[in-house]
């Protein structure tokens, strides 16, 4: 019998989050299978923008993808993450995980014919800019700015006064670079690997959303031998603390090495950016069967986190 091979695709870089997570996820599952089959990594966008692994987990041509935001194309409910400043910390972002999640979001995702195996993490937004330091909302008029593919951050940054632009991750750096896009918005763990300080000037540090990264299969994983999706679900869900830690590593990390790249770093009234908020909280809440509901529920696990 040939060995089976998982296909494990992500849109990171070498040296991001995304990138360590699934090192570290296919190093203890591949102990774990110890020969039965094998996983393998793919990142950097290698089997295509987070747009194109879903549809390839639905036709069956790939085992494992790790999307993010584009979730919210999948189901309106995973726009729950979309909501600024809703995710107060990584030990409230477990709590979400375990309550909704786990229990709401993952069968909605199962109706759509994808099976998210574990949450690990994209992390903290951050913007970043060519052209001045984002304090309040007001200082991204006019702005270019990318966003991943789905509705919500377009809502958000309209609302704040951007113009905010969907592009697939791995066509970010040119467009920086050639002033297509004035700016972007990712996790520090995203920023620094995907070498964006080369052609950014200013880190604002607004933390306007916390995103999820879904380990998630889709055709195929009927097909695996049932003792492979086992060790590769146990694995995939003891390695979920273990990627909350190593991403809180890397911003402290990469807030260090973004600095001594030359960025200028500051910080981002939140205040102003909640009070801008709440008219995409309104039309979440409108919008999305259950939308205020989740809300309310996602705010609840917070208090005392």
């Amino acid at each position: 019998m040939a060995q089976v091979e998982v296909k494990l695709g992500h849109v990171g870089e070498p040296g991001s989050l995304f990138d360590q997570t699934t090192a570290e996820f296919a190093q203890r599952a591949n102990t774990k299978l110890a020969g039965k089959a094998k996983v393998v990594v793919f990142g950097s966008s290698q089997l295509g923008s987070d747009d194109e692994m879903l549809k390839k987990l639905k036709l069956g041509t790939l085992d494992l993808a790790l999307p993010s935001t584009v979730m919210t194309t999948v189901a309106p409910e995973f726009g729950l993450f979309e909501m600024p400043y809703l995710v107060k910390d990584r030990a409230h972002a477990a709590k979400i995980r375990d309550a909704i999640i786990k229990p709401v979001l993952t069968p909605i995702a199962a109706k759509a014919g994808y099976t998210i195996i574990a949450t690990w993490e994209n992390g903290f937004r951050q913007i970043t800019n060519s052209k001045r330091p984002i304090k309040e909302p007001a200082d991204l008029k006019g702005i270019k700015l990318r966003v991943p593919k789905g509705v919500w951050r377009v809502k958000m940054f309209q609302a704040y006064g951007a113009t905010p632009s969907p592009m697939a991750f791995s066509e970010v750096f040119v467009a920086l670079q050639t002033g297509v896009m004035d700016g972007q918005e990712n996790p520090l763990a995203q920023i620094y690997p995907a070498r964006f300080q080369e052609v950014q000037k200013y880190l604002s540090l607004t933390g306007h959303v916390y995103t999820p990264a879904y380990l998630t299969a889709g055709r195929r994983w009927k097909n695996l031998p049932e003792d492979v999706r086992k060790a590769l679900e146990e694995t995939a869900v003891e390695m979920e603390p273990w990627a909350l830690e190593i991403a809180a590593k890397l911003d402290d990390d990469l807030l260090g090495k973004l600095k001594a790249a030359g960025m200028q770093v500051n910080e981002a009234d939140k205040k102003a950016f909640i009070e801008a908020s709440k008219p995409v909280y309104d039309e979440f809440s409108k919008d999305v069967p259950g939308g205020r509901e989740l809300i309310d529920k996602a705010l609840a696990l917070g208090n005392g986190s």
